[in-house]
């Protein structure tokens, strides 16, 4: 390949102006993304801004010259997820980008053809209460309720729906039904599974036929294969839905090659998973794993050949994204790319048929936002589709590492460290990511720790005990210790900066949301001395709450069967749920809070904000509270997003000043 031809930019970044980057410029929606080849390879679907920022639908050739053509958008929404369901027809959802989260309907379901042509509503965005108690064969569109399961590959415009059905209240879901949808004609009709009973997830061959699937009774989750000559469902695993054992299975993956594939525990130092087969007769795992990910849980899918359904390789997640490639010819094409594109991270897609000359890679970095190219395999020359976000400068963002270190009592807790320009120690900011049970983040352009980076500030963001995606002994090393031993780690990441010489000891404020901002609350009520001041958004306030508030979005299944193992039992923990619990210590709180909350948030309710606050001191005047009225759990309307982060590098700068 020629080196020359690879390094040629699309589309370069807009000239740096004199002063810090605009806040706005770090949140601004990608003006390009998702990029999807269709199964031939000869087209690609992408996500363009259209008029007055709204995200629209374009298809192009992938044979120059390269026309994209708008094929779908609307005056008052965005286009959504977006899947090929034969090389001349797609399917989208679409949702409100402008709007705040608690304004956002369902999605919908959409299908059109590759021209523009034939566009046809599938799923509703909404309930019609007058016509929806009428028999679905005089509903024109299928209800809400509907969702897209996966598209097929047997020749036909169908897609996979799974429908999720309630209890007689119609508020608790018990479980799903699979349907085929004809996506020109809008027609469904049930499949047939041979199942009896409720079940929960499915997975269907590229056929359309259900081979796997799993249900819920309780806290217990089982998972059932189906025999393929006699039609048999035979159970595979059992386990705790929410606490699994390490000899459980994950979830589940059918090949187009129509094995079963699953995460399991590695029996590794760290207890992490690893993508294994499964032999369904035996109900055995493979003795080895088909990818293991040293230091994390197998997160990833599989990439196959739509000639032979021979398996390519496998996309996983490590600190970075990257491809474990088995096919000998996509390793010498991934080497070629690398050389090519070095620094950066490389992810080659081909088309599902296996035989067209151009692939898709999405090139990125710490720095560098998304940038999308198109591999010409024959004449081995890269040519550019352009950029997720041209107004970032790579050169103006700062470095992001991925590390470990040791906790007080010697736990490796993993660690992004994004660093300033300039020479330490700095004033640091701690962002600690919600959940907890997640991974927090990965090596990737991130707009929070870039923001803050760019405005002089270290940002460390510590995958604490508790968090997922690093392997089941930090998993387990967290359950019920909220404020406790998950804190510390908090509070233990401060001191590695500091001792390191890169954190300034005296300056350093403390931020997160959900359960990022219950550890803010926590950390100044607990650690004040460790920090100046503290940043909470949509902050979980007290444990109590989440088990008292009936109006609280949390499924029942996981207030009764998740939340007393992993976060703690109202009854038999109430001593350290009051102890741990920021609203009844908030008589404690003595150093500068901005605290924000979301008016409609359904998973935090605004009532934890507004009775932490009425619990505050009435001498207490740290407070800045600020009201999005509209905003669910989390910002989305970008507008009130790029106010908050205005309000919180103002309240920054005030703070962590040199004193």
């Amino acid at each position: 390949m020629s080196t020359a031809s690879v390094v040629a930019q699309p589309d370069k970044p807009v000239a740096a102006t004199p002063g810090p980057v605009p806040v706005a410029d770090f949140f601004r929606p990608p003006v390009m993304a998702n990029p999807r080849l269709s199964p031939s390879g000869k087209h690609l679907a992408l996500h363009v801004a259209g008029p007055k920022g709204r995200v629209q639908l374009a298809v192009l050739n992938v044979d120059p010259p390269r026309q994209p053509v708008i094929v779908a958008g609307f005056v008052d929404t965005d286009i959504g997820d977006v899947a090929w369901v034969n090389d001349d027809r797609l399917v989208f959802d679409v949702t409100d980008e402008g709007l705040a989260v608690a304004d956002r309907r369902h999605g919908g379901l959409y299908a059109v053809g590759r021209d523009g042509r034939d566009v046809r509503m599938l799923v509703r965005r909404e309930w019609n209460l007058l016509t929806d108690a009428v028999t679905s064969a005089r509903v024109p569109e299928l209800t809400p309720n509907h969702w897209l399961q996966r598209t097929l590959r047997d020749g036909s415009a169908d897609v996979m729906l799974s429908r999720t059905d309630f209890d007689a209240s119609r508020r608790n879901p018990v479980g799903t039904t699979l349907l085929r949808l004809d996506t020109r004609t809008g027609r469904t009709r049930l499949v047939d599974t041979g199942w009896v009973g409720q079940a929960w997830d499915w997975w269907a061959d590229a056929a359309g036929q259900p081979v796997a699937l799993t249900t819920r009774q309780g806290g217990q989750r089982e998972a059932w294969w189906r025999v393929r000559q006699a039609g048999d469902w035979v159970l595979i695993d059992r386990g705790a839905l929410y606490t699994p054992g390490a000899d459980n299975l994950g979830d589940l993956r059918v090949g187009d090659d129509g094995a079963l594939y699953a995460e399991a525990g590695d029996r590794n130092a760290v207890g992490a998973s690893a993508l294994f087969r499964v032999d369904p007769a035996t109900r055995r795992r493979e003795a080895e794993p088909l990818v293991r990910v040293e230091g994390f849980d197998f997160t990833g899918d599989l990439i196959f050949d739509g000639r032979d359904r021979s398996l390519l390789g496998v996309r996983y997640l490590g600190d970075a994204w990257a491809t474990a490639w088995l096919a000998p010819d996509m390793q010498a094409v991934q080497k070629r790319i690398d050389a090519g594109l070095p620094g950066l991270v490389n992810l080659v897609d081909v088309a599902e048929c296996g035989c067209s000359r151009w692939m898709l890679v999405t090139s990125y970095s710490d720095r560098q936002p998304a940038v999308y190219w198109l591999y010409d395999r024959a004449a081995d020359r890269l040519e550019p589709v352009g950029r997720a976000q041209p107004q970032i400068d790579p050169r103006r963002m700062a470095a992001r590492d991925f590390t470990h270190f040791a906790a007080r009592d010697g736990l490796q807790i993993p660690l992004h460290v994004t660093r300033p320009a300039g020479k330490g120690p700095w004033p640091t900011v701690v962002l600690v990511h919600g959940g907890p049970h997640v991974r927090g983040g990965h090596w990737q352009w991130e707009p929070e720790s870039q923001f803050l980076a760019s405005r002089g500030y270290l940002v460390l963001e510590p995958e604490f005990r508790g968090s997922t995606g690093y392997g089941n002994t930090l998993f387990t090393a967290g359950w019920k210790q909220w404020g406790l031993k998950s804190q510390d780690d908090i509070a233990d990441a401060l001191a590695w900066a500091v001792a390191r010489g890169d954190a300034d000891a005296g300056r350093a404020c403390i931020a997160g949301g959900s359960y990022g901002g219950y550890a803010a609350l926590m950390g100044l009520i607990r650690d004040d001395r460790l920090w100046r001041c503290g940043v909470a958004w949509m902050a979980v306030t007290d444990i109590g709450l989440m088990y008292d508030l009936n109006y609280s979005d949390l499924p029942e299944r996981w207030r009764q069967h998740g939340m007393p193992s992993l976060i703690g039992d109202p009854v038999q923990d109430a001593a350290q749920l009051v102890a741990t619990s920021p609203l009844r210590q908030a008589g404690r709180l003595k150093r500068p809070l901005l605290m924000a909350v979301g008016g409609v948030d359904r998973r935090v309710p605004i009532t934890h904000g507004t009775r932490f606050k009425a619990a505050l001191p009435a001498d207490y005047t740290g407070l800045s509270w600020h009201v999005d009225a509209d905003e669910g759990h989390g910002f989305g309307n970008p507008e009130n997003t790029v106010d908050f982060w205005q309000k919180v590098e103002s309240f920054l700068a005030r703070e962590l000043a040199p004193r």
